[in-house]
């Protein structure tokens, strides 16, 4: 008999009906004692006994991607409320893969604990905020213990016929294959919008299950579909595992694919790269500023929206080396190489560049200019427009600012030199140079901007503590939007401030929509919105395409191959995160923040040894840092060196304001996933910027299936994805 709102099951009070099947109804429902919503299903008389069945199997079970099992009453069963809609399809490859490896580690969890589903289907199975959550194991199969008479009696036909496996469908036997089968339907389903084997009678049906092929696929999965869908259970994927591993390796041909296309379509693009002004002036220390006249070129060309170039970093690898103009420009993949020389003397300057097609050496374009030195924007600004006349591109320009003094530009130019030498020494040069520019020209907005950076880059790593640095960072940044509202790496720290400090990401999605509405980017500006808001909200997929991208305008910075290794390892593709992590320290073997990330991957996939190096590199370049300190304890106990360990634990535990970053990659390293994610929650007030996409996010695939994942994402004002 159906139950009317207001029916009381012991302390639970009926809301309103959900849903209604043959085999009893779900009703929305609330607990008096702790005033949480629930769902309760009531079972008919004649399917009473399958209660226990189901109230065994989920209670059995602990996955973020299964319904949870609160109570167990009279003929009713108290399950979590989850508030989501059914799947349904068609969705993209991208999508569907996402939605089938959340599946499939809710069904590997099952199957090793010898359950099995039985009557997977998209109206079983619910997208949430947080992702996919896996319902009704009402027809569940508990396998028995060996000896048992049990896996050898055969089925009845249980399950609903289109989603059934072909020896469900027949009475047979059923195993873990039986499942892949099933999930095979819902995905074909998904990819198509169109169910796989659907006819006008269940005999029908259940016939087209047994004998007939669905019609083909047209979609890189389709290989994948079918063999989920072979009709002997052999010729399937033998367990989830299998599945899984199937899954990763599609979604890499189908990203190589996708990489190969992009190539061709960059090989048709007009490219450039500007290489560092020769200085030509005696005084060697006027090198700051043939360097900055080169970037300043750099940032003016990347506003040609038809135009490659290549950003800063990697054009000024090449510095000082005398290499081939054809060798520099196939390494860094472009058509087209500027050089040029600087000459100051006095209050004038002497600026000669050249503009060479790289595969034949000739000169598309040279000029000498011979200006005052106040003049130098609009040299650099003719520069830029000449370039684009040559190569028959328009340049776009920006909206007009304010010029600074030229001695407060030349201090600004000295920090750019310093910003990317990643040490403490020339952090500390930068930051004097920030200062100077602004005691010059304290109208000035890029160096607020600056000195925004060089606070949130020492927080990052452990340098500075964040309660101290983020709100000197929002400061910086306000006061930089006051002086020239339209500044969008502004806008985009303070997103960063607002998800990573106030754990705002409503606030910070505003924020990062204004300094991203308009390309081209900057690599620097990219990489933030890639890992301060796409990884960071859960969007990683978006992260990787976007760091894929810096890594292609600017291939030779070791830090945008690092962040490219943490999008890949958030999406669970380890071996090609290990490879750019590589790459990253073949690129500058003195970067520790590479190294550390480094031995946290090389301890996920078991290989300690190489961990210990990592930690011991780490640790002789930033000793400091709670990273270092917990890589290199974890690593050491992973292979019996506890001694060596007890240490550097005891330093990590006093460390002033952040243990618990450090003891999340200690415990990480040590495979402790549930003290990880107690530390997570710990850490949470601790307000690390880098902390959320670096190491929580990067580590999702590890750590997701644990049943604190939710809650440790919650402390940070995230969900699962």
């Amino acid at each position: 008999m159906a139950l009317t709102p207001g029916t009381r099951l012991g302390p639970y009070e009926i809301l309103s009906l959900l849903g209604a099947g043959g085999m009893g109804e779900v009703y929305k429902a609330r607990d008096s004692r702790l005033g949480r919503v629930v769902a309760i299903k009531t079972l008919a008389i004649e399917h009473a006994k399958r209660f226990d069945t189901e109230a065994r199997a989920i209670a059995a079970l602990s996955h973020p991607h299964i319904c949870v099992l609160h109570d167990v009453g009279p003929n009713y069963l108290v399950m979590e409320y989850v508030d989501g809609t059914p799947l349904r399809g068609p969705l993209p490859l991208d999508d569907t893969l996402r939605v089938a490896s959340e599946l499939v580690d809710a069904l590997q969890v099952a199957h090793g604990m010898g359950i099995l589903h039985r009557d997977l289907k998209p109206a079983n199975i619910l997208m949430t905020a947080g992702g996919t959550k896996l319902l009704d194991f009402g027809l569940a199969k508990i396998a028995a213990t060996a000896g048992s008479d049990v896996t050898r009696t055969a089925d009845t036909v249980v399950g609903t016929a289109a989603y059934m496996s072909p020896e469900q469908a027949q009475g047979l036997e059923t195993d873990a294959r039986s499942d892949v089968f099933s999930l095979g339907v819902v995905l074909y389903e998904l990819l198509s919008g169109t169910r796989a084997f659907e006819r006008r009678s269940l005999l029908e049906t259940l016939n087209a299950v047994v004998r007939d092929e669905p019609p083909p696929l047209s979609s890189p999965g389709a290989e994948f579909i079918t063999r989920c869908l072979a009709k002997e259970p052999s010729q399937r994927f033998q367990s989830m595992a299998d599945v899984k591993a199937a899954m990763e390796q599609l979604r890499r041909t189908v990203s190589r694919a996708s990489t190969s296309t992009m190539r061709d379509a960059e090989a048709a693009r007009p490219s450039i790269a500007v290489l560092p002004f020769a200085n030509m002036s005696r005084d060697t220390d006027d090198e700051y500023f043939s360097d900055g006249l080169a970037e300043e070129i750099i940032n003016a060309l990347a506003q040609v929206p038809e135009l490659k170039v290549i950003a800063r970093t990697s054009a000024f690898a090449f510095k000082g080396k005398n290499e081939d103009i054809r060798r520099i420009a196939e390494t860094l993949g472009v058509t087209n190489i500027l050089e040029g020389s600087v000459r100051r003397a006095g209050g004038r300057i002497r600026v000669t560049a050249q503009l060479i097609h790289a595969a034949d050496g000739t000169h598309l374009w040279s000029q000498r200019y011979d200006p005052e030195m106040s003049d130098i924007f609009a040299v650099q600004d003719e520069i830029a427009s000449a370039i684009a006349a040559a190569l028959e591109l328009k340049l776009v320009r920006k909206s007009e600012r304010r010029m600074p003094s030229v001695p407060a530009y030349e201090a600004y130019l000295r920090y750019r030199s310093y910003q990317w030498q990643f040490t403490r020494e020339a952090s500390q040069r930068s930051r004097e140079c920030l200062e100077q520019a602004l005691r010059l020209d304290p109208q000035f907005a890029l160096p607020y901007v600056g000195m925004a950076d060089y606070h949130l880059a020492l927080a990052a790593v452990g340098g500075i503590p964040p309660h101290e640095a983020m709100p000197k960072a929002r400061a910086l940044a306000t006061r930089a939007l006051e002086l020239d509202p339209e500044l969008p790496e502004a806008h985009a720290m303070l997103g960063i401030v607002a998800g990573h400090y106030d754990y705002d990401w409503a606030e910070a999605e505003r924020q990062f929509s204004l300094a991203a509405q308009r390309e081209p980017m900057s690599p620097h500006l990219r990489s933030w919105y890639a890992m301060f808001f796409l990884l960071s909200a859960g969007r990683g997929e978006e992260a990787r395409q976007q760091s894929a991208r810096v890594v292609e305008d600017d291939p030779l910075c070791q830090v945008w191959h690092t962040m490219y290794a943490d999008t890949l390892a958030a999406l669970g593709r380890d071996d090609e995160a290990g490879a750019e992590m590589d790459r990253a320290v073949e690129l500058d073997p003195t970067f520790w923040f590479g190294w550390a990330q480094r031995g946290v991957l090389a301890s996920r996939r078991g290989d300690h040894v190489t961990a210990v190096d990592c930690g011991e590199r780490a640790m002789a370049a930033a000793p400091w840092s709670p990273y270092s300190m917990g890589l290199l304890a974890g690593a050491l106990e992973n292979i019996g060196q506890f001694d060596a360990a007890a240490p550097l634990l005891t330093t990590l535990r006093s460390h002033p304001f952040a243990p618990d970053v450090g003891l999340f990659c200690y415990h990480m390293v040590r495979g402790s996933h549930e003290s990880a994610i107690d530390a997570i929650q710990s850490a949470a007030a601790c307000r690390f910027p880098a902390f959320i996409p670096v190491w929580v996010r990067a580590s999702e695939p590890v750590l997701r299936s644990s049943a604190g994942w939710p809650a440790a994402l919650s402390a940070i004002n995230l969900k699962a994805v």
